[in-house]
């Protein structure tokens, strides 16, 4: 294959996988939808294979589709580190910084720690990547990531800036109904809000609540904004961040002698990051606030 294949033929090509039609991609992408039609076709046509067949449920990727995915993520991941690391003066305070949280952290924690920072540097964007699955730091998927691990590849710089308690909780009305659990065999016999398939989730119950089986889940989900919702409700009893749980007035933390977990918390950067300046403000923004959550407990 000696042709070029056009840049925006491959974005068109990922917006369709993501959605799965057309005109979904074209709401996406911001043009016609038979734009999008033209560059899959060109696309198509360059490769010289089908990459998606019609069904009633819209497109479906062909196998061929599917091999090209890894690739072309990739390249979508360096364009927009591209466009991050362009869009301001190497020395301002400004432009686009991507950050990767925790679906809890990012619900429930971060958005009260941006505040200050958007207020001292109004021309700073900021990219939320809500996810618990670690991103690809060193693949430019996000300039910041805040981990609840050490990570292990020597190209990134990680700071560890607090632990973060958990403890168990439950809505006072649940506990009137249930009684309240006096000691650590009471927790066997009560309703559990706990994960569903995580397996980093599934061992932290087993290593630290073995009487608690998932069977004894009565809300199984692996949303930790969901778990706490489910306790806001009365479903049960969850494992949730001290810090959080204890600003619930409706929830009351049970057995407080007890600590099931302490995650340590880093802010992890790219090495060739660390001293772009809106990279350096932004990070050390977050590691401020983890420091006085974490010690809030």
């Amino acid at each position: 294959m000696s042709k070029t294949i056009d840049w925006n033929d491959q974005r068109a090509f990922l917006a369709v996988l993501d959605t799965g039609s057309l005109s979904a991609a074209a709401r996406r992408l911001g043009v016609a939808q038979a734009t999008v039609r033209s560059r899959i076709e060109s696309l198509e046509a360059t490769l010289d294979a089908v990459l998606f067949t019609r069904s009633v449920n819209g497109l479906v990727p062909t196998d061929r589709a599917l091999g090209l995915i890894e690739p072309a993520r990739a390249m979508a991941n360096a364009s927009e580190a591209f466009v991050r690391t362009a869009s301001a003066d190497s020395e301002a305070i400004a432009g686009v910084v991507r950050i990767s949280v925790s679906e809890f952290v990012g619900v429930e924690v971060l958005p009260d720690m941006l505040g200050e920072l958007r207020q001292k540097y109004p021309q700073l964007v900021l990219e939320i990547d809500l996810s618990n699955t670690s991103v690809a730091i060193l693949d430019r998927e996000a300039d910041i990531a805040v981990r609840m691990h050490r990570p292990q590849q020597g190209s990134l710089v990680a700071r560890k800036v607090t632990s973060i308690e958990l403890g168990l909780y439950a809505h006072r009305q649940y506990l009137k109904a249930h009684g309240e659990p006096t000691d650590f065999a009471d927790l066997a016999h009560h309703d559990w809000i706990g994960p569903d398939r995580s397996a980093d989730d599934l061992a932290l119950v087993s290593r630290f609540l073995p009487g608690v089986s998932r069977q004894r889940c009565v809300i199984r989900t692996d949303s930790h904004p969901m778990q706490l919702a489910a306790a806001r409700a009365g479903l049960g009893i969850a494992a949730i961040q001290c810090v959080r749980g204890n600003t619930e007035p409706s929830l009351k933390r049970i057995l407080p002698e007890l600590s099931v977990a302490a995650m340590d918390t880093w802010i992890v950067t790219h090495a060739n990051l660390k001293d772009v300046p809106k990279i350096r403000v932004v990070s050390d923004h977050l590691a401020n606030c983890f420091r006085q959550y974490g010690g809030s407990a």
